[in-house]
């Protein structure tokens, strides 16, 4: 079978690399082209399209980009129809995705949508498209079933979080190993992860950075994200002491004390690894009022969305200084503090369904089209 796969960021990157390995175990004479990163061409994709070409974050950003993103939308279209897959398999990534979703309904392909886009946050008008051009929606946060079933009756797959699966298939690190191979001293470690985009990673690790002076008796390592180029880094850190390690963001979390997450996957990658954690966010002024205006959520994290309450503390916007961050880190990393937010993380990880997300979807879209 032929599968043809759009992932546009750096977590659909890593979901769509754990459905191709699925998908292969199910299918072993499979091809499949895609836009996606190194992980999905790492397990024999094709990539057309990178996602370090694909990122526009905000409003304001979108719009200035929109020529790019139009000729991407041709371009796709053409590709598509030269390699005629047997199914499209779209992976959150909504703007783009959704005009592609509409041209390959009227074209006849199949088009199944793997992590739903977040129509429960914003734009829930779109389920209309989804009921028109998408063929089969397949949702990884439990609540996702009862928002698309009872209050807009459209049938989904629940197949639980591909992240516990990510995260129970690695190899386990040893800590001293890891220390001595990337130059790290004995020091607790804070992770910094600001994120994917170069847009947000200038704003937040810029911020972030400001902190190290403060905590002589820790070190603070960056989390390179696969997308980016470590002189970008460079460029942001300005000589401030800070250690730098790229594409190991998992085996980062699994020595770390604590974490300074910018909003996104990443906030829950962090709870599944027990890393006790303060979520940050902060886009541009004009592309925040509009979101503030459009986004009916009590929180932005996936955290907190999934546990349904202030389990970990969000810095946002103007509340996302170094002052207020200094402080919230001061209580992560204090052991009373800390014991209260494992008992969340382990609720949290119970509520998310188990292992075996890929494995699901991989099998469901195989029979549908077998």
């Amino acid at each position: 079978m032929k599968y043809y796969i759009i992932a546009g960021e750096a977590s659909g990157d890593l979901h769509g690399s754990n459905l191709i390995k699925a998908l292969r175990k199910e299918d072993p004479q499979a091809e499949i082209r895609c836009w996606g990163g190194d992980l999905m061409a790492a397990e024999g994709a094709t990539v057309v399209k990178h996602i370090k070409e694909l990122a526009f974050m905000g409003f304001i950003e979108v719009v200035a980009n929109l020529g790019t993103i139009l000729k991407n939308i041709k371009f796709c279209k053409a590709d598509i129809t030269a390699f005629a897959p047997d199914v499209l398999i779209f992976i959150d990534y909504p703007g783009f995705n959704f005009r592609i979703a509409e041209w390959a309904k009227k074209e006849g392909y199949p088009t199944h949508y793997y992590i739903s886009p977040q129509l429960w946050a914003w734009k829930e008008g779109r389920i209309k498209k989804v009921k028109r051009d998408v063929d089969a929606m397949y949702v990884i946060l439990p609540f996702e079933k009862d928002f698309y079933e009872q209050k807009h009756q459209y049938p989904v797959h629940f197949v639980g979080h591909p992240l516990l699966d990510a995260i129970a298939d690695r190899p386990t690190v040893n800590p001293e190993k890891f220390r001595k191979e990337h130059g790290l001293d004995s020091r607790p470690i804070i992770a910094l992860l600001p994120g994917s985009r170069k847009q947000e990673i200038t704003t937040m690790l810029d911020v972030m950075l400001d902190l190290v002076p403060q905590y002589p008796d820790h070190q603070f390592v960056i989390a390179g994200a696969p997308s980016q180029d470590a002189s970008f880094y460079e460029q942001i850190v300005k000589g401030r002491k800070a250690a730098f390690i790229q594409n190991k963001t998992y085996d980062l979390l699994s020595v770390a004390e604590a974490a300074l997450v910018t909003s996104g996957t990443a906030t829950l990658e962090t709870a599944l690894f027990k890393i006790p954690q303060v979520v940050c966010y902060k886009g541009s002024w004009i592309s925040y009022q509009i979101a503030k205006r459009l986004i009916k959520l009590d929180y932005i994290s996936l955290v907190n969305l999934i546990l349904d309450k202030p389990a970990v503390t969000e810095l946002i916007q103007g509340e996302f200084n170094t002052k207020k961050l200094s402080e919230e880190l001061d209580k992560i990393l204090d052991e009373d503090h800390r014991k209260e937010l494992f008992l969340d993380y382990y609720n949290l990880e119970q509520k998310l369904g188990g292992t075996g997300a890929s494995a699901k979807t991989a099998a469901l879209i195989y029979k549908s089209i077998e």
